[in-house]
């Protein structure tokens, strides 16, 4: 069987580009979501709106790897900035992932530790990430930069929250949904990438800047894994 790759975006903006090119679909549901099986770009690929937050994503994730069998998956759309020097528009491939709103710590662990746990944050897979930085080659006026990717149920739009995420964790951007992919990734031992398009600077202007450039982080992010996809079925 030819590596089949799962594709997963929380929002119908940042899966619709990647559903309208793909080639003898076969629709299937399951836990209320729907799979794309088919062709795209040339690679086997099962394609998913996941739904927004963690327990979404890593139902979808878990359903890829067990019902789909999938041998690795990219977690592609939007995200909010938190690192200074990054701005809308530009793209984090995840160097690794971690969930921030854990937090046991009056029981001793660290915020963002999971208790009892062997890991915390979960590390992208080598070969993806650079497939990814290949396949940003052509873009143009826009930066790319591998970095910590952070994840919480809850939209950041408060320039307090992003300055303590970018200290306390070092986060290049913060989501709704990496983190519970690569820790399910992680604990199935299959390769992942989380690659985000920044719709907003995760600040005081997110909730309208959101709004407005959504549609072009989720065209970056679009050809960016479109780019990766050719590259794999070459």
């Amino acid at each position: 069987m030819r590596n089949r790759i799962g594709l997963i975006g929380a929002m119908e903006e940042e899966i619709e580009l990647f559903r309208e090119q793909m080639n003898d679909i076969k629709e299937t549901s399951r836990a209320g979501l729907t799979y794309y099986a088919g062709e795209l770009f040339g690679a086997q690929v099962v394609l998913c709106k996941s739904g927004v937050g963690k327990v979404n994503a890593a139902i979808c994730t878990q359903i890829l790897i067990d019902d789909f069998e999938v041998q690795s998956v990219i977690f592609t759309g939007v995200a909010g900035g938190v690192h200074p020097d990054l701005n809308i528009g530009d793209i984090v491939i995840s160097s690794d992932c971690l969930q921030y709103d854990i937090d046991a710590s009056p029981l001793g662990f660290k915020q963002g530790e999971i208790p009892y746990a062997s890991a915390s944050s979960f590390d992208a897979d080598e070969h993806l990430v650079e497939l990814a930085q290949r396949g940003a080659e052509s873009l143009q006026d826009v930066q790319v930069v591998n970095g910590r990717v952070v994840s919480g149920d809850q939209f950041i739009a408060n320039p307090e929250r992003v300055q303590g995420l970018y200290k306390q964790f070092n986060a290049f951007c913060v989501e709704m949904e990496g983190s519970a992919v690569g820790q399910t990734c992680f604990l199935n031992q299959v390769p992942f990438v989380i690659i985000r398009s920044l719709s907003d600077k995760a600040d005081g202007t997110a909730s309208s800047n959101f709004l407005e450039f959504t549609k072009l982080a989720s065209e970056r992010s679009y050809q960016m894994v479109k780019n990766m996809l050719q590259t794999i079925s070459a």
